[in-house]
């Protein structure tokens, strides 16, 4: 008996192949999508949950009454005008720092490299008190700045700038990097071949195939300084209305034993933290199609 013709094996031969493409290490998706959800459940949305919950016990009337109090609206423009204005330097410097990684060798590089994610590694207390000591006006940099020019930085909102670009540039590096690797010197060399300088160049020719990565680095740096204490809480001074930030008001509040205040400007926060969450994850999904099109 002949065996059979290969157009009739093909269905099975291409059923049993792609039942073993979908097989894995671990379990089916049903059985990983649950253990998933019931993990995110536990440690983030029940958690988070209990925010708009605990604040609920206050009423609209005094939950307005104390998230627009004076004090908090200014935490609020502290926190937020010095997270945007660290994510600003970090963009401009971040990218000059991976720039630097990825176009140039020079000794010690591997070193620079592995100090850039040094932020990543060190206690968020360990940078605020060693930033402190530094910039103090009797410190290694603050006393000559202090000296020379006037200007004290530790225990002003100035130090709260410093200690969030030391906490983001991480962000900006390790996002621009990898982008600028797989950037083809060729383009470069055609854009100086049609007399383009180099400013041309990086303006017309770079930064349009950096900037969806650098966007997103950007709203990393920003939506990770928003939400940092431990750096900032030692060099900020902490005076209300002048050096006071949001994180730092809710820990007060809580010492006060007054959560649902407490909860309510913790809301506040949460609701701009997921707006940033949709920030990032449309500059993302931006990025993704820029690398398409380029393919």
């Amino acid at each position: 008996m002949s065996s059979p013709s290969l157009p009739a094996q093909a269905p099975a031969l291409a059923h049993r192949t792609s039942r073993h493409r979908r097989a894995g290490v671990l379990p089916g998706f049903g059985l990983t999508m649950g253990y998933s959800v019931l993990y995110l459940s536990l440690l983030v949305l029940i958690p988070l949950t209990t925010l708009p919950i605990k604040s609920a016990e206050l009423g609209w009337t005094d939950f307005w009454r104390i998230i627009t109090e004076p004090r908090v609206v200014a935490s609020y423009q502290l926190t937020f005008g010095a997270a945007l204005a660290a994510a600003l330097v970090n963009a401009v410097f971040g990218l000059i720092v991976a720039w630097v990684l990825v176009r140039y060798s020079f000794p010690g590089k591997k070193l620079v490299d592995a100090l850039v994610d040094l932020p990543f590694a060190l206690p968020t207390a360990v940078a605020g008190i060693a930033l402190t000591a530094l910039y103090a006006t009797n410190g290694w940099i603050g006393a000559p700045l202090h000296q020379w020019f006037g200007w004290k930085i530790a225990y002003t909102p100035a130090g709260i700038v410093v200690a969030l670009v030391f906490i983001g540039l991480p962000f900006v590096v390790r996002t621009v990097q990898p982008v600028l690797q797989d950037v083809e010197r060729e383009l470069e060399e055609a854009a100086a071949s049609l007399g383009a300088g180099r400013w041309s160049t990086f303006w017309k020719v770079l930064l349009p195939t950096l900037l969806p990565a650098l966007l997103t680095g950007f709203a990393l740096a920003f939506a990770r300084a928003v939400g940092e204490y431990g750096s900032v809480v030692f060099i900020a001074g902490n005076m209300p209305m002048v050096s006071e930030i949001t994180p730092l008001l809710i820990i007060a509040k809580l010492e006060q034993y007054d959560y649902a205040g407490a909860a309510a400007i913790a809301t506040v926060m949460l609701v701009f933290s997921f707006l940033l969450l949709l920030l990032i994850n449309v500059l993302q999904w931006w990025q993704d199609r820029q690398n398409g099109r380029r393919a």
